[in-house]
């Protein structure tokens, strides 16, 4: 049974970050993540040609901890200003991914497992994986959209406050659809590549990434909005009525490839206004994630700097407490 201090369920951005804060107190942390690699919705998809964002685009900055943060990434040549004068807009210069894969180095990841079951072992917490594997840490942080985490800590033996449940329980998304389209020609667009106004109803933005600087050739993301996600099932349709919305703006006559990503957690459409939450009686869990938001938020919803703040301040409330 390997040990730990910490192990965090979930290697998002909101779990990154407060892995990283903990590694450079001197914890032992590990990263549990059931996809193949890090970033959760900081993903990139990779084609011969190029990339393509196909989960979070860009972030905005509103608070002192994120604006330390991006000043050292921008030094270090991670990200860049995409657009934007008087809120800018920042990217990675080589893909979402990257940067996730970025602010993970150095720490000790499991990928491509699944956390099954988290149980209470005298003064620690154990977790079992669906490969068999048991690891016994002092502390967890779970990052799991909320809906996943009540699904795995609800049948758990750890003794739940009842209070922070029924807070986690009420957090709910919406899902929101992704076509990501290979053209022969780049369409008009502005300088940036991003669009999102005086779209066709139901298109939230089309970003050409060929403009954006990562790709070689135009290759572009299409985000529908969540209410219109919300009333269509994935189906081998899905995808044409994508390209009928928007064929005023992209000449699909020349396509040369296809694909459509899923986000089932989006968007949270019910939020919790505490950046994290301690869900056990013995303060060993805490939940946190882009949908815990600090009290006062500005922007009040899911964003990159919700998921940047709840980590910093789980890692921070372990810390003050170890």
């Amino acid at each position: 049974m390997q040990k730990y201090d910490v192990a965090i369920i979930g290697a998002g951005l909101s779990g990154i970050v407060a892995a990283r804060k903990l590694k450079q107190a001197g914890a032992s942390v590990l990263l549990l993540e059931k996809e193949q690699t890090v970033g959760g919705r900081l993903a990139t998809s990779i084609t011969a040609e190029g990339k393509a964002d196909i989960g979070a685009q860009f972030f905005t900055v509103r608070t002192e901890e994120l604006q330390q943060e991006v000043e050292g990434w921008l030094e270090k040549g991670w990200v860049k200003r995409w657009f934007g004068e008087d809120y800018p807009r920042y990217t990675s210069v080589d893909g979402m991914s990257s940067l996730a894969c970025r602010l993970a180095e150095g720490m000790d990841c499991v990928t491509s497992t699944m956390i099954t079951a988290v149980n209470a072992q005298d003064s620690h917490i154990v977790l079992h994986d669906s490969s068999g594997s048991l690891y016994k840490c002092k502390r967890v942080v779970c990052t799991l959209p909320a809906p996943l985490t009540v699904n795995l800590i609800g049948k758990s033996s750890l003794g739940l406050k009842v209070e922070a449940y029924q807070k986690l329980k009420e957090i709910q998304f919406q899902p929101t659809y992704v076509g990501v389209f290979q053209l022969e020609r780049s369409p008009y667009t502005p300088e940036s590549g991003h669009i999102d106004k005086q779209l066709p109803a139901d298109v939230e933005r089309i970003v050409d990434h060929q403009k954006k600087g990562i790709s070689k050739t135009p290759l572009m993301s299409v985000y529908m909005t969540a209410d219109w996600s919300v009333s269509h099932e994935s189906s081998e349709s899905t995808l044409k009525m994508i390209k009928n919305k928007t064929s005023p703006y992209l000449d699909f006559r020349k396509l040369i490839s296809e694909q459509l990503e899923i986000w089932p957690y989006a968007q949270a459409v019910t939020t919790c206004p505490h950046s994290f939450l301690e869900i056990d009686n013995r303060g060993k869990l805490l939940v946190a994630g882009d949908a815990f938001l600090r009290p006062g938020d500005q922007a009040g919803k899911t964003r990159f700097e919700s998921a940047f703040l709840s980590g910093h301040d789980a890692a921070n409330h372990i810390l003050s407490d170890s």
